[in-house]
This record gives C-alpha cells, sequence and structure tokens, in this order.
C-alpha cells in the first residue's frame, strides 16, 4: 500500500523519545538526506537538482533541533522551520504546531498533499503528531508507553484517530531508520526512499539518516 511520506513517534523500551520520517514517493524517488550538526534536509541526489523545478515541495529541512538540542521537529516540508523556531522562542508544541500548519496549510500540488509533523520533547518527555489536510487540522499529544510507536501519513493513513501504532524495536537512531523503512507494517508501505531519525540520548538527541537502497 501506499501512504506517501510517514512521520513517527516513539519511545525506546528504555524510556527515550524519538522522532522518525521516511520519504516515499512515486514521483520523484532520486532523493537523499543531507545531515547537519542540528538539522536534516531532504534534497535531490547528483543529477537530479532540476526536479526542484518541477515540484518547489520536494526539498526542505525534515528535522530540526532546538531548545539547547532537546526538542525534535521532524515533518515532510517547509513547515518544520517555523515550527522549530517558534519553540526555541518558547511557545509550547500544541501551539506551534497548531499555528504554522494552519498558517502554510496543505501543500497546492496535484494532490492537495497534507503537511504532517512530528515532535519529541526530552525536556518533558512528551510526544506529539500533527496533520493538515484540505478538509482539517489535527494536533494531538500521543500517550506512548516503552516500546511503542505511533504515526501518520500524507495518504489513506493521515487521521491522527485511526489504528496506526505497534511495538518500536530500535534502540539507536540507526535502528529507527532500518525500522520505519521497512520493518513491522512499514514494510507493508510501498516505495521507501529516504529515512531520518532523531533518538533521545542523556544529553540531547542522536541524529541518522538512510537510503532505502542502503538497507
Amino acid at each position: 500500500m501506499y501512504i506517501g511520506r510517514i512521520v513517527s513517534v516513539a519511545v525506546t523500551a528504555d524510556g527515550r523519545v524519538c522522532a522518525l520520517y521516511r520519504v516515499s514517493s512515486r514521483s520523484f524517488p532520486n532523493r537523499t538526506a543531507v545531515l547537519a550538526e542540528d538539522k536534516v534536509s531532504i534534497v535531490p541526489k547528483p543529477g537530479f537538482e532540476t526536479d526542484v523545478q518541477r515540484n518547489p515541495y520536494i526539498a526542505y529541512n525534515c528535522v530540526r533541533l532546538v531548545c539547547g538540542g532537546q526538542v525534535a521537529v521532524v515533518t515532510n516540508g517547509s513547515q518544520t522551520d517555523p515550527i522549530a523556531e517558534k519553540m526555541a522562542a518558547g511557545m509550547s508544541a500544541r501551539d506551534a504546531l497548531v499555528l504554522s500548519m494552519l498558517a502554510l496549510d496543505y501543500e497546492k500540488d496535484d494532490y492537495n498533499t497534507p503537511r504532517i509533523a512530528a515532535v519529541a520533547d526530552k525536556r518533558n518527555g512528551t510526544c506529539w503528531l500533527g496533520v493538515v489536510r484540505d478538509d482539517g487540522l489535527n494536533v494531538r499529544r500521543i500517550p506512548l508507553q516503552p516500546g511503542q510507536f505511533s504515526y501518520v501519513a500524507t495518504y489513506e493513513e493521515n487521521d491522527l484517530s485511526g489504528p496506526q501504532d505497534g511495538a518500536f524495536p530500535a534502540a539507536n537512531a540507526d535502528e529507527a531508520c532500518d525500522f520505519i523503512l521497512g520493518g513491522g507494517v512499514f514494510a507493508e508501505r510501498a516505495n521507501p526512499v529516504t529515512a531520518v531519525a532523531a533518538v533521545a540520548t542523556g544529553t540531547g538527541f542522536e541524529l541518522a539518516a538512510k537510503d532505502a537502497e542502503q538497507q
């Protein structure tokens, strides 16, 4: 089943919060994730740079670490930066998600692609998911037990009231990338391209990125 892009929040078996992202694409598969110190960007692979002229939504920061590295914001588009910047300025996760996603709205492409977002806050151990579609906006704090994950996608599974959760086996960011690319329920979700994970550590968040072809 093809569900497009996916964001997920999770808690490791030993109680550390996580936020994950997977690019799944039928039209623009030639993309990868580029890691920096406190952010991750989705960009076209070398030789495919002109793809952004065909679709401006395919390149963006998908992860930002803010609040002294204690908060991970993960999304499928340009909403990453305003959500992160509002939280860095002291706004709550709920308000930053609602205001940013309402302002930007769903993507005005051929599919009215929803914007989806996740926040993992190490300071208070909370996880949030949000989605804005052409028919509504939903932001929710997700209560998770250790070893559990929840997710929302751009297509099909884009309602936070759906049964989109399960057991989370990953213990670090590299394992989390493998999981969202092809583990558990995600093995049945088609067209994986690349994945990014932010997993809380003792001091902040560990970041990892992996292309589907690297598995």
